[in-house]
């Protein structure tokens, strides 16, 4: 456990799994056994348990809500924090059940990693795909599959393997390579902070927490050029104050004073004047994480949405009115070609149609690429109603991830693979002859469930 004040970052990851797999177990566990709950809090949940005649369960420390303790699921995506020796994090124990999964999908859009957890006994169940899928769609690579309840099966060696071997195929074919597969029993507290090589002499990997400080926040890619969402712009009246302040969170990259900086999808140029800070000494730069403010030499008319990148920077930021992308469809109502819905992107609000789907994956058959419905996944092809700044996912997360409202319901969510140029198709992203395989394996999985574009 790190010392006070010794944890310089902050991770966010998400814990999901089908229901009963034993996500909220493994999250209290990381809890109990980092010393990170509340002075007390685990000695009286003991207490409660012991008062009301139940069996104390270490996910009794996160579902507080009525009908989670009732009914023994998560229905909200609890957050919590820990600290390990290298960082803080904040864990956010997503439900597992299918009628939640708007709620996973929000918990999820929030991470940078995540954690899949299996129960051993019952093996990989068509939510744990489901919920891999849905981290495929949302950009998040970073995976650890945790293999629960191995104790209850005498930590059998070939159960783990085989589990490792089918969900390892399957995460292979959305692209995402787990960064380890860890037998564990959450409930005993076996590999989730110390080894457990008596139980499991086979096993000589790391342990949860160890597979969690091995990940990364920002690569060098994302944070290799300047961009800032504008939030709102400020302007004073009293006391001759006239300055007129763009604010906002910086997303990738900094800027300093004296620097030009562009505003798209406007194309406005101007030079920052002043780093605009309340109560705190003058600064000269702006990084990354920060909310700031600024103060311009050119007098110029921007409002919110727009995005700040740096004047002659490589940036993979772009004014675009059409996007490609990957969804998941949770709107009561099904995502169609001849209505209109809200985009949010960043700070950015535009009105949206669905121009076309390239490729279908959910719950209810064949489509015929006429919409998606309820927890349906594709790949899309969106048409905006007038340019925003965006990123591709891969370049940046905060500018390449977005939510779709329909009425007042965020009825879906995703990510921007690229931008397109009007009437520009785009080559397809993988070969034929994986896409053609990819298919295959996926009606196997999926079947009646998977749709191919001929």
């Amino acid at each position: 456990m790190a010392a006070p004040g010794s944890v310089s970052e902050r991770m966010n990851i998400v814990i999901t799994g089908h229901v009963d797999h034993g996500k909220s177990t493994l999250v209290g566990r990381l809890l109990a056994d980092t010393a990170s709950l509340p002075e007390g809090k685990l000695q009286a949940a003991k207490d409660s348990c012991k008062k009301n005649g139940r069996v104390f369960e270490y996910a009794f420390l996160l579902d507080a809500l009525e009908d989670e303790q009732k009914q023994g699921i998560t229905i909200d995506s609890a957050r919590i924090f820990f600290k390990s020796a290298l960082r803080e994090y904040l864990i956010i124990d997503a439900p597992g059940h299918i009628e939640f999964l708007r709620n996973m999908l929000s918990g999820a859009s929030r991470a940078v990693a995540a954690v899949l957890v299996i129960d051993a006994v019952e093996g990989v169940a068509e939510n744990s795909k489901r919920h891999g899928l849905i981290l495929s769609l949302l950009g998040i690579s970073q995976v650890l599959v945790a293999v629960n309840k191995l104790d209850v099966l005498d930590y059998d060696e070939g159960v783990f393997n085989r589990i490792k071997s089918e969900y390892g195929v399957y995460l292979e074919t959305l692209k995402v390579k787990p960064l380890a597969f860890v037998p564990v029993s959450a409930r005993e507290g076996k590999n989730i902070t110390e080894r457990a090589l008596a139980e499991m002499p086979w096993y000589r990997g790391k342990t949860v927490l160890e597979v969690l400080d091995s990940f990364h926040n920002l690569s060098s890619k994302e944070d290799s050029f300047f961009a800032m969402p504008v939030q709102d712009v400020y302007r004073f009246s009293n006391d001759n104050d006239d300055r007129r302040i763009y604010a906002g969170t910086i997303v990738s990259g900094e800027v300093s004073i004296g620097d030009g900086v562009s505003f798209l999808p406007s194309c406005k140029e101007a030079h920052i004047k002043n780093i605009e800070v309340w109560a705190s000494p003058a600064k000269t730069r702006a990084v990354t994480g920060e909310a700031s403010g600024f103060t311009l030499e050119e007098e110029i008319y921007i409002k919110r949405g727009e995005v700040m990148v740096k004047s002659g920077e490589a940036s993979p930021v772009r004014a675009a009115a059409r996007l490609r992308a990957n969804m998941i469809w949770l709107g009561s109502q099904p995502l169609g070609f001849n209505k209109n819905y809200l985009l949010k992107l960043g700070s950015d609000k535009v009105e949206v149609r669905l121009e076309k789907i390239e490729r279908f994956l959910g719950e209810s058959g064949d489509a015929g690429y006429r919409e998606l419905r309820r927890h349906d996944c594709g790949g899309l092809v969106l048409s905006l109603a007038r340019p925003i700044a965006v990123s591709s996912f891969s370049d940046n997360a905060s500018l390449g991830r977005f939510v779709i409202v329909d009425g007042y319901d965020a009825a879906g969510g995703g990510i921007v693979l690229e931008s397109l140029e009007a009437g520009d198709e785009a080559p397809p992203r993988i070969s034929r002859d994986f896409e053609e395989e990819l298919f295959a394996f996926l009606k196997v999985h999926f079947p009646h469930r998977f749709v191919n574009k001929e």
